[in-house]
């Protein structure tokens, strides 16, 4: 199947249904004006900023809804879009412009200093300025109403040309930019969108940030090719979020980070919530006792399973097995292949633990200007290697153990952290845990947790919490060392950035 214009056939479709609501703004798109304000960027982009086809053209913003109107604007120029991560510090914002090199930068009023700190550092030529507040710039909005655009559909062309680019979060190392495609987008959308049943019928609220595949493709392409509704919120506001959820949505996906602030939120129950049919998390395993809690009010949360390079749906838990089955991520979705292999590259036998690899139409094509990583992590084959570590149960579900790089081995023995943290957060006292390995003479490594406390609970001592883990676990699996934090650090996914608790 060849790269054709998806918002242009949505708009010929269904041309007045309401595709898009900017919850900060208050802006409201059905499809035909949604396809009309993307060929307005395709429009503008290739004449106004004097980009041309297989330019990049990075966004530097919060969550809105002009970013989708940029991403499809881009699918019609032939543009290859890159959503930078606003949380970055600008040395690290200036590395990946580097890698990239994007002609433009379209960004937020609230990232005008670093917009004009990229340009001044020779990383852009030209800026242009979504809320019209700065000089100097060129105004998104009157550049857009200025065209003349093209309603007419884009040419087709080869699904695996680059269409956007999104950026590793850096956790074992440089950042990467890892080349999404059509292709991985119609892939995930048969995936994920036959799993939960999407239809046109279906409103999203998407709360995670664009910059993110999450926040890309679970599920808001998937809706747009559905023909649903997707309602962006500019952040996780827990108050706006229940409102929405409340009155609004039909389907969710969020980070156990998400689910656990629904959960505290005073409003929260599961009649309340009833309008959303089904519920998704991903970035983490959702912890036992939180997913006891929503199952307690009606409300099953699938896990799954992806990455940026798989586009990213993988796996997905079903209903049926929220509880039965927690802490797996389910069975692998109807276009992706899996299996799990030890050391020396052959299937390991079911229940044993590997190395998982993915195959597929969802897989990347590889990383931006980087043939070195592509070849390292995929195979002529077309084989992925994950760096997870997971195992399939009788059942077929798969279950991931921990990153390869976050094992460590204490004499002579592989620790697996996400073990130790699935036990050490049944404690009442524990919120939330990360456990990395730390040298030590004896035992060459040894456990080390961090440990965050539930409300004002008093922490517990640490002979209390070796006893804890001991009835639980192997003694060679339990931390030497607890050490309590008010919280953890973590990307802008939710995902724990152990690198940090490394330094410490």
């Amino acid at each position: 199947m060849n790269m054709f214009d998806l918002m242009a056939h949505r708009a010929r479709v269904t041309p007045d249904r309401p595709a898009l609501e900017d919850l900060h703004s208050g802006a409201v798109y059905n499809y035909r004006q949604l396809n009309e304000q993307a060929a307005r960027f395709a429009t503008a982009a290739l004449t106004h900023w004097d980009l041309a086809e297989g330019d990049r053209i990075a966004f530097l913003g919060h969550s809105r809804a002009e970013f989708f109107a940029m991403l499809f604007g881009c699918a019609k120029a032939g543009l290859i879009l890159v959503p930078l991560n606003w949380r970055l510090a600008q040395p690290e914002l200036e590395q990946l412009m580097a890698d990239c090199g994007p002609r433009a930068l379209v960004f937020g009023g609230e990232f005008t200093d670093s917009a004009f700190g990229l340009k001044a550092t020779g990383h852009v030529d030209t800026l242009v300025d979504l809320d019209g507040t700065a000089s100097a710039c060129r105004p998104y909005d009157q550049d857009l109403a200025a065209t003349d655009p093209d309603l007419s559909p884009h040419p087709e062309r080869d699904p695996d040309t680059p269409w956007y680019l999104l950026y590793t979060s850096g956790t074992t190392g440089r950042p990467k930019g890892v080349i999404q495609t059509f292709r991985m987008m119609m892939a995930n959308y048969l995936n994920i969108g036959l799993a939960v049943d999407l239809t046109g019928k279906d409103t999203l609220l998407n709360v995670l940030p664009l910059f993110h595949t999450a926040g890309i493709n679970l599920y808001s392409s998937a809706v747009f090719i559905a023909g649903g509704c997707v309602l962006v919120a500019r952040s996780f506001e827990p108050d706006q979020a229940m409102d929405v959820l409340a009155n609004r949505a039909t389907i969710f996906f969020g980070v156990p980070a998400v689910y656990q602030a629904i959960l505290e939120h005073p409003a929260f129950s599961g009649e309340r919530l009833r309008n959303v049919r089904s519920w998704g998390c991903g970035g983490a395993p959702l912890a036992l006792p939180v997913a006891r809690r929503f199952v307690e009010q009606g409300i099953r949360v699938r896990t799954g399973m992806g990455m940026t390079e798989t586009g990213p749906t993988v796996f997905l838990l079903d209903e049926a097995d929220v509880l039965t089955k927690i802490g797996s991520v389910g069975r692998p979705q109807l276009l992706t292949e899996v299996r799990i292999v030890g050391t020396d590259g052959r299937e390991v036998a079911r229940g044993e633990s590997g190395e998982l690899m993915i195959r597929g139409p969802n897989i990347t094509p590889g990383y931006w200007n980087r043939p070195d990583a592509t070849r390292e992590a995929i195979r002529p084959d077309g084989w992925l290697h994950s760096g997870d570590v997971a195992r399939c149960d009788e059942d077929g579900c798969y279950y991931i153990v921990d990153r390869w790089k976050d094992m460590f081995i204490s004499g002579g023995e592989n620790v697996y952290p996400a073990e130790v943290e699935r036990v050490l957060v049944e404690h009442p006292a524990i919120s939330e845990v990360a456990v990395i390995g730390v040298p030590d003479g004896k035992w060459g490594e040894v456990g080390k947790a961090f440990i965050c406390l539930r409300g004002d609970t008093a922490a517990p001592g640490t002979d209390a919490l070796y006893s804890f883990c001991r009835e639980r676990l192997a003694g060679y699996k339990v931390p030497k060392y607890f050490q309590f934090v008010d919280e953890l650090p973590r990307n802008a996914l939710g995902k724990v950035t152990k690198q940090i608790l490394r330094q410490d």
